[in-house]
């Protein structure tokens, strides 16, 4: 019934227009304005290998408490170093072995990539991870 059909992923924003800015203009993604009739407007995110990510407005957004888009680089300290002075702010975390350094990145160890959050305009958490 699914296998020769291509799935999507979807989250909420609560500013349309701060969200195109913030994925295209600070992360550098494709992001497709989408008019949907009268005013509702949707994103559609050009993620590499052809995967879509669909952003629609929701008046009463409640950011997402879980990761909602999982970015893989390949240089993951540069990119969150070219991030940062773009004026993305990371998450730190110190809880158990989860433990972020000074830049918000959890090193691995063999336990599992390296990676960093930060939160989009609208609170939703996004990851860059380093590509294995």
């Amino acid at each position: 019934m699914f296998i020769d059909k291509k799935a999507f992923s979807s989250f909420s924003v609560n500013d349309i227009d701060k969200a195109k800015e913030f994925y295209q203009g600070i992360l550098g993604l494709n992001a497709n304005q989408i008019e949907m009739g009268g005013e509702y407007r949707m994103l559609e995110l050009d993620v590499t290998g052809g995967t879509k990510v669909m952003i629609y407005p929701k008046p009463n957004h409640t950011p997402a408490t879980f990761t909602v888009l999982n970015l893989p680089v390949d240089d993951l300290d540069k990119t969150v170093d070219e991030l940062t002075a773009k004026g993305v702010k990371f998450e730190h975390y110190d809880m158990g072995d989860m433990k972020t350094d000074a830049k918000g990145i959890v090193r691995g160890n063999g336990r599992g990539p390296d990676i960093a959050w930060f939160t989009d305009p609208a609170g939703n958490i996004i990851s860059v991870l380093k590509n294995s």
